[in-house]
């Protein structure tokens, strides 16, 4: 079963992230290496990314002749996606305590990360 642990962060965590103190950011990044290694050790992980600034983020649809519209820049929100991984593990119940394990990042500031996990679909719904 393949689950997408989606980590979301408020509108400014982009800028509070930046202004860690570079040994919290040092510790950070040196535990989601050593935390999708242990993932790809594993045989679990299948993607992870962390993704730009929102401010970077644009909207887009097709206009009428098929040529890309972009509505300026990401829409304000309350959280953005930040970053996710793919993992592909026996049961949802692993993938919560991977999830789990995640939300163990360094950091600063009390609140813990929050991941949100959703099951990646491997073919059309099944009907009742």
């Amino acid at each position: 079963m393949k689950f997408m642990l989606m980590m979301n962060c408020p509108h400014d965590g982009y800028e509070r992230y930046a202004s860690w103190p570079k040994d919290v950011l040092a510790a950070n990044f040196a535990f989601m290496r050593s935390f999708g290694k242990k993932l790809s050790d594993a045989g679990e992980l299948v993607a992870t990314e962390g993704l730009a600034s929102p401010r970077q983020a644009r909207r887009v649809r097709a206009g009428k002749d098929g040529k890309p519209i972009t509505d300026g820049i990401f829409p304000e929100s309350k959280e953005f996606l930040a970053g996710y991984w793919i993992v592909d593990v026996d049961s949802a119940q692993r993938a919560y305590d991977i999830a789990a394990e995640a939300c163990a990042a360094p950091g600063v500031g009390a609140e813990p990360l929050m991941i949100e996990v959703r099951e990646v679909m491997s073919g059309p719904p099944q009907s009742d």
